[in-house]
């Protein structure tokens, strides 16, 4: 009897077991398809990446008295904005931006505010030289000049990975100038930064002020700048002009480019934070199917700049706004930086390709005013009318510095420059406007959906 009942026991364990193994296929099975058809429909939605050029077959012009100008980084906030105000201007512009952490919406809005005759876009990583010299070699007409922006810009994030750094930044100058050589152009403005002035103790910083970097993004734009002026001293027909510009944010007045975030091309079309705790009453088929939508990079939301992190806490993109470090030697803890516009920044930018020289000459931008980081966020609260929740950290980033403004008095002297935007209030309220008539960013214009379709 015992016998039989431990069969039957047996039995029936090993059909529960068969059972449940059962349905752990089917479950796998079923994650499985969901993931497949999530990499499907993200595939033949999403073509960021197979947008190698724009116009191709558009033979360019030129007006007279304009030039033809390469904008690396076009596809980011500074180099938008510069490639945007040079069309403006009525010149021709050739965008290089890999999209690594551009924003393809930039760059077809700006393609739909002028003719494609005066406007180019190539999806290119500057560290492939063979690509890149076949492109400037390729350019016609003759590029008369070459700005170049592109770069990844985080301090925490280039101490944490300096090896990428120093290769985005000096190895790509590098290879940019070399093409530039194969190719005969002779005129480059260099976007530097004050970074690598580091921790300084005397103030406002001026362009004698002995640089110091303590980040490897710090060291490795000072490299890159170091770098020029050695090519220039080989190279007597090499003209070039370095700009070391401070806090940039803002964006452009009349509201026809994105103030700085990362974008991301994502499901669903709610916050993250939404449907990772379930806010909002986000529905599981929002966050599974949802719209084509832009966000901030995730993995990059902690180096971000604190014009773009207010903003995102404004909006409820951020559940709320860290500050991190809180116990600086300054007035209120928080670190002091000079916030330059990036209009003024681009403008500056606009007028020193006007001065470039053999030796290159070197300028800082700013606005000589220095601003703490509580301060702003209290401008930023002021602008938007939101009471932002904010959440602070006593420790400081690695590499970050205390106080930081500049002295522009040299570039005001000699090339009759000046900031338009001193204001923080007016420059956050020129981004703040953009931000709630175009919460989906750049898809509020159409554009993207348009590129996505085709």
């Amino acid at each position: 009897m015992n016998s039989q009942i431990n069969r039957s026991m047996a039995s029936e364990l090993v059909l529960k077991h068969e059972l449940s193994a059962n349905m752990r296929t089917r479950w796998f099975m079923l994650a499985t398809l969901i993931v497949s058809a999530f990499i499907w429909y993200k595939n033949f939605f999403y073509r960021e990446e197979e947008l190698t050029d724009l116009n191709p077959d558009t033979q360019l012009v030129v007006s007279p008295g304009k030039m033809h100008i390469i904008v690396t980084g076009g596809a980011g906030f500074i180099g938008s904005h510069a490639a945007l105000h040079l069309l403006d201007l009525g010149h021709s512009v050739t965008v290089i931006d890999n999209l690594s952490r551009g924003n393809l919406g930039a760059i077809l809005q700006i393609a739909s505010l002028h003719a494609p005759q005066y406007f180019k876009f190539h999806n290119a990583d500057l560290g492939n030289q063979k690509l890149l010299s076949s492109i400037l070699l390729a350019a016609h007409p003759a590029v008369d000049l070459v700005m170049h922006f592109a770069a990844i810009a985080y301090v925490g994030e280039s101490v944490a990975q300096p090896l990428l750094y120093y290769h985005n930044i000096t190895v790509n100058t590098i290879n940019l100038l070399e093409a530039m050589r194969a190719s005969n152009i002779n005129k480059f403005v260099y976007s530097s930064t004050c970074a690598v002035y580091g921790n300084q103790a005397q103030l406002p910083i001026t362009e004698e002020t002995t640089p110091q970097p303590t980040s490897p993004y710090g060291m490795s734009k000072l490299f890159a700048e170091q770098v020029i002026k050695a090519h220039a001293s080989a190279t007597p027909d090499f003209k070039a002009i370095i700009l070391r510009y401070f806090n940039v944010y803002g964006n452009d007045p009349e509201g026809r480019l994105v103030p700085h975030w990362h974008v991301q091309y994502v499901f669903p079309a709610v916050p993250h934070w939404h449907c990772l705790i379930g806010m909002n009453n986000t529905s599981s088929l929002q966050c599974l199917i949802g719209m084509y939508r832009e966000y901030p990079r995730s993995e990059l939301r902690k180096h971000s700049r604190i014009s773009g992190a207010c903003l995102d806490a404004a909006t409820g993109q951020l559940p709320s706004l860290t500050v991190i470090g809180t116990k600086h030697p300054t007035s209120d803890g928080t670190c002091i930086r000079d916030y330059i516009h990036v209009t003024d920044l681009v403008a500056a930018h606009v007028t020193a390709m006007h001065a470039v020289a053999n030796p290159p000459a070197l300028y800082n931008v700013g606005t000589g005013q220095g601003l703490s980081v509580r301060q702003f966020v209290t401008a930023c609260k002021k602008v938007t009318g939101v009471d932002i929740k904010v959440v602070e950290q006593a420790e400081s980033r690695p590499g970050d510095y205390p106080e930081m403004w500049a002295d522009p008095s040299k570039i005001k002297r000699e090339l009759g420059w000046k900031p338009l935007y001193v204001d923080v209030e007016l420059g956050l309220a020129h981004a703040w406007a953009w931000r709630k008539s175009h919460p989906s960013g750049y898809q509020e214009y159409g554009i993207l959906n348009d590129f996505i379709r085709k």
